[in-house]
């Protein structure tokens, strides 16, 4: 199940992912799931638009200063000549290995723009925007796609086929509709559906939460590959767990030590990228998944919610899990 994933020219190391979370997947959290080793990470997406228009803030998504890991970089946007320039300017930039589309992204403000998963209502619009990006990239394309728009527009299928015909190199699917959100179950059918209509790498997304759940997702749909996403949040090391899993049949639980090395690693990091303010304020959200089921957590997140320096902040975590 753990194999090398070539997708167009780009050879990946192992077929697990790191999926795409807008105000997650930031340099400093790319960074700390690099220790465990997933075979490409894929940024925050990153508005086609705001690149069209040259947006500083926008540029910052897709630093990926001291990392060595395979890149795929996700670009969002429904108008076909400002796709089409953002994938001329990461190739012309050398920016990232892969260029992704998303196609999946339920939250209104993107919605609204006609963007995101709003793309599987349209999917004629949906094929333009890939061939525009595929012809303006030297890199691999690829794209992220829900089950549907809801439960009356299933289009994941007939969609697959589109963007493989328009030249993608893969396609990421999650096992829900956009009016899904993220409640409920994933539908694991509809990607093994989507696996048995297409000849590119299909990679298989939703509710993978531990190594148990990557077997029976690889087992059920027989994707190519597995992209994990909020099941890494508070949990990077389930990349590693996972290939122990699948390799052995059984896989060691992180330490405190370690969990408390990677948030200090963690603050570090966010703290470079952002400074001392901004760095501590985003690492709360983080600091409030590490310590998820741990004893007196909610008690322990209170606290490090109104924590403004960072020295405080180690010290509390230390003294916590010593």
């Amino acid at each position: 199940m753990i194999k090398k994933l070539k997708i167009g020219n780009v050879e990946l190391g192992n077929n697990l992912v790191l999926g795409p979370m807008a105000g997650y997947t930031d340099l400093p959290f790319r960074i700390i799931c690099e220790k465990y080793n997933p075979g490409l990470e894929v940024t925050e997406m990153v508005s086609a638009k705001g690149l069209y228009y040259d947006d500083s803030k926008t540029k910052e998504l897709f630093n990926t200063t001291g990392q060595t890991n395979k890149i795929s970089v996700q670009i969002f946007g429904s108008d076909v000549k400002a796709m089409g320039y953002a994938a001329k300017y990461l190739s012309e930039n050398n920016i990232g290995d892969i260029i992704d589309i998303n196609m999946g992204c339920p939250a209104p403000k993107i919605v609204k723009n006609e963007d995101g998963s709003k793309l599987l209502l349209n999917l004629e619009l949906a094929e333009d925007v890939v061939r525009a990006v595929v012809d303006n990239s030297t890199k691999p394309v690829t794209v992220k796609i829900r089950k549907g728009w809801d439960h009356q527009h299933i289009v994941a299928v007939e969609a697959a086929k589109r963007i493989e015909r328009a030249g993608a190199s893969a396609i990421a699917i999650h096992g829900r509709t956009r009016s899904d959100y993220y409640t409920g179950t994933a539908d694991w059918d509809i990607i093994k559906q989507v696996k048995e209509n297409v000849g590119i790498p299909v990679i298989g997304n939703g509710d993978i939460k531990t190594p148990e759940d990557a077997k029976r997702i690889f087992e059920h749909t027989n994707v190519d590959g597995i992209m994990i996403a909020r099941g890494t949040l508070g949990n990077p090391w389930i990349f590693k767990q996972i290939k122990e899993y699948l390799e052995t049949g059984t896989y060691s639980k992180i330490s405190n030590s370690e969990l408390l090395n990677v948030m200090l690693e963690h603050i570090d990091l966010e703290i470079k990228e952002k400074g001392e303010y901004t760095g501590i304020r985003e690492m709360r959200k983080h600091i409030s998944f590490y310590l998820k089921g741990l004893k007196d957590a909610s008690e322990m997140r209170n606290k490090v919610n109104r924590i403004e320096s960072a020295e405080e902040l180690k010290k509390t975590l230390i003294e916590y899990l010593k």
